[in-house]
């Protein structure tokens, strides 16, 4: 079996190799929109690590058709920079054709999702239940073992919360090597992530390797089965993302429907979760230009078959719901701008709670040396976000360090309390916090 599994994977690079990818990209072809072509032998995946590439970049997909019927892939994208012009930019045009083109033969591996080894940092992954001060809970016990957090992603949704942090030993700056270090870290974590909470699991990875943090996340989650909804729950249809699933008897398929509000990387999400649920994409058209999303999809499952029954129609739905959902961001958009240091993390949260503010979701990054971290807000009890109390925070951090991004129409209240809207909040009160970054003190 093994033979024969090395056999199917040489005959695949040697039919890559024969019939390599051809990307062309077109700025003239459409009015508002730069249009990339891609052409290659098709394989379980591809279409994924397409989109990957696009979103990676930051573009926006517009528009979109895919076709894999037989041993070809063959897509058209609608492609946009974030302010909705062209791509110009050569550099990224040339990387998009490095990386879709005959070169990606040798190189896709790279891209794909898996484990690649670095001495930069040390990553975690954390999933668990989530619950007031979680985060929160999580940066003391890493700026406490020295640890400095460089890079992070937390996700949360329906009661649950999945994380993907890239550290370093603050004594070093680099990778943590000492193993009683990385299994006391492990160990610490796990017990945070676990609290009171004994009906659903909890888990903790460390390892010194490099993945896809958005895709990791979407598994993470998938694996969590976030998408499990309880009995009691009450739904909001309006905010939901309207899923169906039929088939379509005659051609063996079965067709999956998507109406949502369109966002940045929402194709990302849905290509990703049907890829980790091993269905292939034949036929797909996507329509994004508006300010709804309309995506349509002929799957059918690895072995080939459409759709068996009903309760594979209901997990379908359930996961494509919760894929979208994973990203939606309640709240108003902080963006704060300093130098990194140890503790950063766990006492901007602390500012934002001590101003009756809860953090919805935060993308923690470093740039030579700065941190670079978004945080979405919202009103602790519901109501409007309160002019003032912004003011006061960016008064304490820095009016040039905190800035508000998107417009004032964002000051508004939230519709409903989000189950996930604690897991920044409850930081620890033995802390003294004067003079943002300057002076602290711990008990």
């Amino acid at each position: 079996m093994s033979f024969s599994n090395d056999m199917d994977d040489e005959y695949e690079k040697l039919f890559r190799r024969l019939n390599p990818p051809r990307v062309v990209i077109d700025n003239e072809a459409c009015k508002n929109a730069t249009v990339i072509s891609v052409d290659s032998a098709n394989k379980h995946g591809i279409l994924l690590e397409v989109v990957q590439v696009l979103t990676d970049l930051n573009l926006i997909i517009t528009k979109a058709y895919i076709s894999s019927d037989g041993g070809w892939f063959m897509d058209v994208f609608n492609v946009t920079d974030p302010d909705g012009n062209k791509v110009t930019d050569e550099a990224i045009l040339d990387y998009i054709t490095k990386s879709l083109g005959p070169e990606s033969c040798y190189t896709s591996s790279m891209r794909s999702v898996g484990v690649k080894q670095s001495t930069d940092h040390t990553s975690i992954e954390l999933t668990g239940s989530d619950r007031p001060g979680l985060l929160s809970e999580v940066s003391a016990v890493l700026t406490h073992l020295k640890c400095n957090v460089v890079n992070a992603e937390v996700w949360t949704h329906n009661m649950r919360a999945a994380a993907v942090m890239q550290v370093t030993d603050e004594e070093t700056g680099s990778a943590i090597t000492d193993p009683e270090k990385l299994s006391r870290i492990q160990e610490l974590l796990c017990n945070v992530l676990k609290g009171s909470n004994k009906s659903r699991g909890a888990r903790t990875d460390v390892s010194h390797g490099v993945t896809h943090t958005e895709r990791r996340l979407h598994q993470m989650m998938f694996a969590d089965r976030d998408y499990e909804r309880g009995n009691n729950e009450e739904l909001d249809e309006k905010q939901r993302p309207n899923v169906s699933v039929v088939n379509w008897y005659e051609k063996d398929y079965s067709i999956v429907t998507i109406t949502s509000k369109d966002r940045p990387k929402l194709l990302f999400d849905t290509v990703c979760t049907l890829t980790d649920m091993e269905y292939v994409v034949f036929h797909a058209n996507i329509d994004a230009e508006g300010p709804e999303a309309h995506q349509e999809y002929y799957i059918k499952h690895i072995d080939g078959s459409p759709v068996k029954s009903e309760a594979e129609r209901q997990r379908i739905i359930q996961c494509l719901e919760a894929a979208i959902e994973r990203r939606v961001s309640e709240g108003l958009k902080l963006e704060l701008c300093t130098m990194d240091r140890v503790g950063l993390l766990s006492d901007v949260t602390r500012l934002f709670r001590e101003n009756s503010l809860a953090v919805t979701r935060a993308e923690v990054t470093t740039r030579a040396g700065k941190a670079v971290n978004t945080f979405y807000v919202s009103d602790a009890s519901g109501s409007p976000v309160d002019a003032k109390t912004i003011d006061s925070i960016r008064q304490a951090i820095g009016q040039t360090v905190l800035k508000v991004k998107g417009s004032p129409e964002e000051l508004k209240p939230v519709s409903q309390e989000s189950p996930t809207r604690f897991l920044f909040g409850g930081l620890f009160k033995s802390r003294s916090f004067v003079n943002f970054g300057l002076v602290r003190s711990y008990s």
